[in-house]
């Protein structure tokens, strides 16, 4: 089977397929000639496995030890029943903060901020884990990195073009023809327009979370 076909009969992108292979998840096999991917049944059950076991949110390195047979199924699900039931304790613990800052009449500015905090504080060493405010704001950062990149990229070719019609401004005699004149302008316009397009995909990329980073299906 083609990617194609394995995407629409399992529901994991195609990225996602290529990722587990990176991972070493999958193998598929190669077609003679042109080197294609070329997935059998097998591949597409065992994507199946990974997609079911993604869901409940098992993390890869334990998927592929029970792929590999080194755990069995029911120690993996006890493994990550634990991990469920601390998540659920944590959520918990944070459903109880909302509903007592709810009971709270006043608006947010009468509302006694430090011993809040030092309550979440206490309950941190206590064990409970409460957002990682770190964690949420990466989504910002990398796409304020990505913004900057291309601006950095597009600036460099904007200042190519200006530098080429200052000079055939300055000198129209010892200008190109035409036809070399559009290609010399054509290929850094086309670079700003490919990395303007790359940008827009990649601050969607980013939007979606979880789909660069393989648990979207």
């Amino acid at each position: 089977m083609k990617i194609n076909e394995v995407e629409a009969a399992v529901g994991v992108t195609k990225k996602n397929i290529r990722f587990y292979e990176e991972e070493g998840l999958i193998s598929p096999s190669r077609e003679p000639g042109n080197g294609y991917r070329s997935y059998s049944q097998a591949d597409v059950e065992r994507l199946r496995r990974i997609k079911l076991l993604r869901k409940l949110d098992v993390p890869l390195a334990e998927i592929r030890e029970m792929l590999e047979g080194q755990r069995t199924l029911a120690e993996g699900m006890s493994q990550q029943l634990e991990r469920l039931r601390s998540r659920r304790a944590d959520l918990e613990e944070a459903i109880g903060f909302c509903t007592l800052l709810q009971q709270e009449n006043g608006p947010l500015e009468q509302l006694d901020v430090e011993q809040t905090l030092a309550r979440l504080t206490a309950r941190e060493e206590q064990g409970v884990t409460f957002v990682n405010i770190e964690r949420t704001d990466q989504k910002t950062r990398r796409i304020r990195g990505a913004c900057i990149g291309a601006a950095l990229f597009v600036t460099m070719m904007a200042f190519v073009m200006a530098t080429m019609g200052w000079a055939i401004y300055t000198d129209p005699q010892d200008a190109p023809p035409l036809p070399l004149l559009v290609v010399m302008f054509g290929i850094p316009a086309g670079c700003i327009v490919g990395t303007l397009k790359v940008l827009l995909d990649r601050i969607e990329e980013i939007g979606k979370g979880e789909e660069d980073a393989y648990c979207n299906y």
